[in-house]
């Protein structure tokens, strides 16, 4: 298998400024934590209700909608048009906002604000074509925290980098062979490669070999059971963590009705995105077997949220919902800074924006099942509190997976442990390789 050497004229020091440069001043958005205050005010005059059920759910659905083609353009256009169309919704987004009236008009708002969101994976794929694998721990880190620090929320993403085609990275790990290959040292910004091509092939099945193409890479690499279950915690938390930042600011103004008491939303959305800063930042000075304890980590730190969001739902006290909050956001980043590197690390540079796109289109499916189960007026349309409690209990469900999953990957680990030290003691043993080939075969299925 051949890797890619890196350019020793070229530094990973470089792209990282430039991408943190970007998502920190495209997160300077300090009006966003009174989103909420400011569409029920006399601005915009619109009830509480048709924020929460007509124009909020909009964005969960053109998420949805857009996400699908944006990630398959990324990966076949690379990223930097991408980028440029999420700039182009970011001034569209707020120029609606300022000057557009109505539910119609804010519904609008909603959905170019899912196109910003849906171009959201060039910035986190980018990077990773950019550097060696050594440095994807350090990198996944800095990007991450980095936008976390400039507003309330996080986002995208860098444009002047050199050409993806000019940068050679090491892309050698134990990942699926099909999945860590050097793809026959192809540019990065370019489609498939001439040797996936068929000879002569006719320009209008062009689209269907490059749809196969990314169906055949989607299926190599999930074959990964590493990479299946660090995607699917990426997926299923994702789509929670979205839903609750979309509904928290309707929760705070329950608990606290902004036109009769003082709000604190932008000092709290302000400590809980320096708290994520904090958390993605030190991931990089983490020294853990991520093979063996990483999953026992996501049931952890799930389980922490689900109290978080209990927290939210039981009390009535403004202050300890913002203290749930802090807690949640924070934990929800932390782990996926994990995710991501441990992701990429196993991945070839082609396939970062179809992985990370595909992983965010299940979220945002699953994102949109509970949006139209829970919140949406066609269908149960629950109130703000309840809602968080079947927001709590979904976390819940998520950190037993992978609390039960972890327990019998460490058994499993300490049974072979003990298999090796017995066959080490009594190597005529024969029985001690029948135990052993059975402990593998279970390691092995799980």
């Amino acid at each position: 298998m051949g890797c890619w050497k890196q350019d020793k004229s070229y530094t990973w020091t470089f792209p990282t400024l430039i991408v943190c440069l970007y998502g920190f001043f495209c997160m300077m958005k300090p009006s966003e934590p009174f989103l909420t205050p400011y569409l029920t005010g006399p601005d915009k005059n619109l009830t509480i209700d048709e924020v929460t059920n007509q124009i909020f759910p909009v964005w969960t659905y053109s998420y949805l909608v857009l996400l699908f083609p944006v990630f398959l353009i990324t990966d076949y256009v690379r990223y930097k048009p991408i980028l440029l169309l999420q700039g182009v919704s970011f001034i569209i987004t707020w120029l609606l906002l300022l000057f557009a009236h109505g539910v119609a008009a804010m519904q609008v708002v909603e959905f170019f604000y899912g196109m910003v969101t849906a171009s959201e994976v060039a910035y986190y794929a980018y990077i990773y074509s950019v550097v060696s694998t050594d440095h994807y721990q350090r990198v996944t880190s800095y990007c991450r925290s980095i936008p976390l620090v400039a507003g309330f929320h996080r986002k995208d993403v860098s444009e002047t980098f050199p050409a993806p085609d000019k940068v050679v990275a090491t892309v050698c790990s134990d990942g699926p062979s099909s999945c860590q290959e050097d793809k026959g040292s192809a540019p990065a910004d370019r489609g498939p490669t001439a040797e996936q091509q068929p000879d002569k092939a006719k320009p209008q099945n062009h689209v269907l070999r490059v749809l196969v193409q990314l169906s055949q890479d989607l299926r190599d690499c999930y074959s990964s059971r590493k990479l299946l279950y660090w995607s699917l915690w990426w997926a299923l938390a994702t789509a929670g963590f979205n839903q609750v930042l979309n509904y928290i600011q309707v929760l705070w103004d329950f608990r606290a009705p902004s036109h009769s008491s003082a709000v604190y939303n932008g000092a709290v959305e302000a400590i809980a995105t320096f708290l994520s800063s904090l958390t993605s930042f030190v991931v990089q000075y983490m020294k853990i077997n991520w093979d063996l304890f990483g999953e026992l980590a996501l049931g952890i730190f799930s389980a922490i949220d689900a109290g978080s969001l209990f927290l939210m739902h039981f009390t009535t006290n403004i202050w300890a919902c913002y203290a749930g909050y802090l807690i949640f956001k924070a934990c929800y980043m932390l782990l996926i800074t994990i995710a991501t590197f441990q992701i990429a690390v196993n991945l070839s540079m082609e396939r970062y924006a179809l992985m990370f796109g595909f992983n965010n289109f299940v979220a945002l499916v699953i994102q949109t099942i509970l949006t139209v189960v829970v919140v949406d007026s066609r269908g149960l349309g629950l109130d703000i509190v309840t809602q968080f409690l079947i927001y709590g209990s979904y976390f819940a469900v998520i950190a037993g997976i992978f609390l039960i999953r972890s327990i019998c990957m460490l058994v499993s680990s300490q049974c072979n442990r003990k298999i090796a030290r017995s066959c080490k003691e009594h190597p005529n043993h024969a029985e001690h390789e029948s135990k052993e080939q059975i402990v593998t075969g279970y390691t092995t299925w799980l």
